[in-house]
């Protein structure tokens, strides 16, 4: 049994939830996210909220259950508060700055590093070793924040390069003489 998947996803107000063409819909003041409903699952709006249960005692329905029920709730939760990731840098001369729908960032490069923010993302840079990413889908944010860190990942001798805010590198020692 899902411990997860028994608890019914609050459905808060002003955001509104449907279930139509094998998708479940939510709408609320930050947008509009739909995902695709799972056949050996089924899907009840009530008052409590909407509840994800197996529709047949299979291993899949079991697989899919706690996980569908997280991705409904993400959709809630992205529609109503969204969702966001820090990056820090650090290295000597590295900085990021947005310019327009560019995302400009020296890297240590012989070249600046362009990246295109996609739609329905927000990308700020508040100072120049900080970039914060925001939107509504989760899986979209953290997607943008990985590609933009894999231009150039921590390494573990000096600490230098791309990390989320909160991330612990592991520090090696140098070589000894």
């Amino acid at each position: 049994m899902s411990r997860i998947g028994k608890k019914a996803v609050a459905i808060p107000d002003g955001v509104i939830a449907s279930m139509e063409d094998g998708l479940v819909k939510v709408k609320g003041p930050k947008g509009e996210l739909s995902t695709p409903m799972v056949d050996d699952l089924s899907y009840e709006l009530g008052d409590g909220g909407l509840m994800v249960t197996p529709a047949n005692k299979s291993k899949r329905a079991r697989a899919f259950w706690g996980m569908q029920r997280t991705l409904v709730q993400n959709l809630v939760e992205g529609v109503t508060e969204g969702f966001s990731k820090t990056l820090e840098i650090s290295g000597v001369g590295y900085r990021a700055a947005v310019k327009g729908k560019v995302l400009n960032l020296q890297l240590g490069f012989s070249h600046d590093v362009d990246f295109d923010i996609p739609e329905g993302i927000t990308i700020k840079t508040p100072d120049q070793t900080t970039v914060e990413i925001s939107g509504i889908d989760k899986q979209q944010v953290g997607q943008v924040a990985a590609e933009i860190r894999r231009w150039r990942k921590p390494e573990p001798y000096k600490g230098k390069g791309i990390k989320y805010r909160g991330e612990y590198i592991f520090r090696k020692e140098g070589k000894k003489k």
